[in-house]
């Protein structure tokens, strides 16, 4: 069995909007915290902030000298959205509603849905900011000789992952046409992957479009297609170009479970026998 990750990593700062923050809490600093956790009153687990206090007032049961060698845990403390890094859009972030119904959000999606076979299709060939047409998925299809068949996982590469972290991955990737996704959710898929951003054209190529001519069409249509097909989107992947092969595989991406949440976070890795 051979397992490649094709996921990207929240990174401190990173250049996305609303960038995550990661604070990074080391062994000396573990230990004297530990020590406060475990302060009760009448039972019951003190917040934070009384630890503190009884702490500063000289009142703690364990200190960073009792940890073996002084050090006690690490951990991190991050401040990030659920869209950040290699995640899953839920239907629950596409709009309120879903094929007439209550949209689902991440921790209410069948997880059968992001363990199953996978293909690639890999439009390396696109320029930026172009659009990926039916016609460009259909002629891939054939180039390999794959029917995508029900509860298949897609894979779409651009090769924009080479360029995580600077600017033009926001602002070069090529885009999705609508009816090139409407046709692949008609085979029967539940999930779509790209090692892009967005399955969308860049924000800005969208804001410009719809401001030149109103037309509300331009405004995240594939992101639009999931108020009306329950279906989801895997992404900022990475790696597809290291696949040995853009068939047989398996997918595997459950997303984290966050109650109520339009995304979760995934390790997405592809798997060959």
């Amino acid at each position: 069995m051979k397992i490649i990750d094709l996921s990207i990593p929240i990174k401190n700062k990173a250049m996305e909007p609303q960038s995550s923050t990661i604070k990074y809490v080391g062994y000396k600093l573990g230990a004297l915290l530990l020590g406060l956790e475990g302060l009760t009153y009448k039972g019951k687990p003190l917040k934070t902030f009384w630890n503190y206090l009884l702490f500063l007032l000289g009142v703690k049961k364990v200190s960073a000298g009792d940890f073996p060698d002084g050090l006690g845990l690490s951990w991190d403390n991050i401040k990030t959205m659920s869209h950040r890094g290699t995640h899953v859009d839920a239907p629950s972030h596409y709009g309120p509603t879903c094929e007439g119904k209550k949209a689902k959000t991440c921790s209410e999606l069948p997880l059968e849905w992001f363990f199953s076979d996978g293909v690639l299709l890999d439009m390396g060939h696109k320029g930026k900011k172009e659009i990926i047409t039916l016609n460009d998925i259909k002629d891939e299809l054939k180039a390999i000789d794959y029917r995508i068949k029900p509860y298949d996982i897609v894979l779409i590469r651009t090769g924009m992952d080479k360029f995580w972290d600077h600017d033009n991955y926001l602002l070069d990737s090529p885009g999705l046409a609508p009816e090139g996704v409407e046709w692949i959710i008609n085979q029967g898929v539940k999930v779509i992957g790209i090692d892009s951003y967005s399955l969308d054209l860049p924000a800005s190529v969208m804001v410009n479009s719809y401001l030149r001519d109103r037309n509300k069409q331009h405004l995240w249509p594939t992101h639009m297609l999931g108020r009306k097909y329950e279906y989801c989107h895997i992404e900022k992947l990475a790696n597809l170009d290291k696949l040995p092969a853009r068939k047989g595989f398996t997918v595997c991406s459950f997303p984290v479970h966050i109650e109520n949440a339009s995304a979760g976070w995934c390790r997405t890795v592809a798997i060959f026998n």
